[in-house]
């Protein structure tokens, strides 16, 4: 596993170093002093794992994953307790507190074994990082039923949850895999996996049903796309 430190401290930093020293299957390939420089070395060095403090000058943690397209796997690391909750919302692996025992960056990475194990042999996929307020999630893109337009927002339909966050659809439909998400209108992408049934309507259209009973409808001029990609 390629491993990136993201923490402001130096010392915490050569502390890290010194505990992964002891697991030789973990590389590090990179230091970041800021959630900005964070942001820059994910994106150059593209890590499987990232060590992240929560506290930072110029913006927390927290912040810098809202910032990512994609975020790897996460393991916290901090003096504080009370962003668990927090931490475990975003999905992350683990949260390690300051000082860091052996043995709890052991069973972390261990954890992150397991997980990376699974997602190889799954056809998972990506994960989008959401912020709306001061909750998080990090999401499967398979368990997102709906994209729905909401200005320079969009809201994100996955289970029980609807939060907004601060994308447009059009940036949103950059990132997703067109066999899987469709752009049904203007304010709409769903996820075909999700449609239980479709029907012509009276514009010639189509209004697809949803799992959860959720009503879409897909304008005239996409239709024929919808057919297409759907083999109706």
């Amino acid at each position: 596993m390629r491993a990136l430190l993201i923490d402001d401290e130096r010392l915490a930093r050569a502390e890290l170093r010194r505990l992964l020293a002891a697991h030789p299957d973990v590389e590090i390939v990179g230091e970041a002093v800021n959630a900005a420089d964070g942001v820059q070395q994910i994106a150059a060095l593209k890590p499987d794992l990232i060590f992240l403090d929560v506290q930072m000058p110029g913006g927390s943690g927290f912040d810098m994953l809202a910032a990512l397209e994609e975020a790897p796997e996460v393991i916290f690391t901090t003096a504080f307790d009370q962003y668990a909750l927090q931490a475990f919302e975003v999905n992350a692996l683990d949260y390690l507190q300051k000082p860091i025992q052996a043995a709890r960056m052991a069973s972390a990475l261990q954890r992150c074994a397991a997980r990376h194990h699974r997602e190889a042999a799954s056809t998972a996929g990506k994960k989008l990082f959401i912020k709306d307020g001061d909750r998080c999630w990090f999401v499967a893109m398979q368990d997102i039923r709906l994209f729905e337009s909401e200005g320079n927002y969009t809201r994100v339909y996955f289970g029980q949850h609807q939060p907004l966050m601060l994308r447009s659809l059009n940036q949103l439909e950059e990132k997703l895999d067109p066999q899987r998400f469709f752009r049904a209108s203007r304010r709409h992408i769903v996820n075909l996996d999700f449609i239980e049934q479709v029907e012509p309507n009276d514009s010639g259209g189509l209004d697809l049903t949803l799992r959860g009973q959720t009503a879409i409808e897909v304008s005239r001029r996409r239709a024929p796309q919808f057919k297409a990609l759907s083999a109706i």
